[in-house]
């Protein structure tokens, strides 16, 4: 709807009908989760029974609480290791894709700008088969002509970074390259006149100007690693991140200590969200 142009008054109703039902639709579910959070049950589901932060504080069964649940302490530890690693991995190897994309030509860099983007369109679950029977393979190629079996490479951690990172880099590089496109060139010949080099240039003059879409995209990464699912379950050893943990509990029998890791992680993901916003925002607007 074109704000300038005037719309009759039922219009208008609907339009602002459709945009609260539109959000209320996005935002029952998390009100559920986190009202249930609080909810005196052994079951995450009504009736109401009352108001408690056993979920949160409970230190002993059937009411133990996240904060003494070691288990899924450990698993949030986990998977905050991963997403930490698969950020760092992914925003150094986005901004180098994205002076590769932006700034050089050489021949079928087309093809190559296409096949950087096939992870985003793969499904989880078969990016993550496909590197784990990679892995295999190369496991057992070098043990059947050297000898030697890498044990790094079997299922665990090293695999679910590797399986992560191979598609947060092409959304980093994305983020890192719509940033990348608008830079000013000029600014950096400015630096190497007074007698930068080109490296000098990009450290002083380009990265800080990158800096909010490196901060926004490290963001995003560390938020979907933790979040990942499909490509994790694939690649996982003993050590289980948080969602595997939490797929397990589910199919075990749930109880509303699920629902606090869910209103946990949904705090967390909101001040990330702001910061994000709040470091992207366009510094030189007035």
């Amino acid at each position: 709807m074109i704000p300038s142009i005037p719309q009759p008054p039922a219009f208008r109703v609907a339009y602002g009908a459709y945009v609260t039902l539109f959000f209320l639709y996005l935002i029952a579910p998390l009100v559920v989760v986190a009202a249930f959070a609080f909810n005196d049950s052994l079951f995450p589901s009504l009736p109401w029974n009352g108001f408690t932060l056993d979920w949160f504080f409970g230190d002993r069964q059937p009411r133990l609480g996240l904060f003494h649940d070691h288990p899924l302490l450990r698993s949030i530890g986990v998977s905050a290791f991963v997403a930490v690693w698969v950020s760092v991995l992914s925003v150094a190897a986005g901004t180098c894709n994205a002076f590769l994309f932006e700034r050089e030509t050489f021949p079928f860099r087309d093809l190559l700008y296409v096949l950087m983007l096939a992870p985003l369109v793969i499904p989880g679950v078969i990016l993550g088969i496909s590197i784990l029977v990679f892995s295999n393979t190369v496991i057992n190629s070098v043990d059947a002509v050297l000898g030697v079996e890498i044990d790094a490479l079997r299922p665990g951690l090293l695999l679910v970074v590797l399986g992560q990172f191979a598609f947060l880099t092409t959304i980093t590089t994305l983020v890192i390259s719509a940033r990348l496109r608008k830079f000013d060139v000029s600014l950096e010949e400015a630096a190497s006149n007074l007698g930068a080099t080109r490296m000098t240039a990009i450290r002083t003059v380009t990265i800080p100007y990158l800096k909010p879409a490196l901060v926004g995209a490290g963001i995003v990464a560390f938020l979907m690693s933790f979040e990942n699912f499909n490509t994790t379950l694939m690649l996982v050893g003993s050590d289980a991140p948080l969602t595997i943990t939490m797929y397990d509990r589910l199919r075990e029998g749930s109880t509303p200590v699920l629902n606090a890791v869910s209103l946990l992680l949904m705090v967390v993901s909101g001040v990330l969200g702001l910061i994000s916003i709040f470091v992207q925002r366009d510094r030189t607007a007035p």
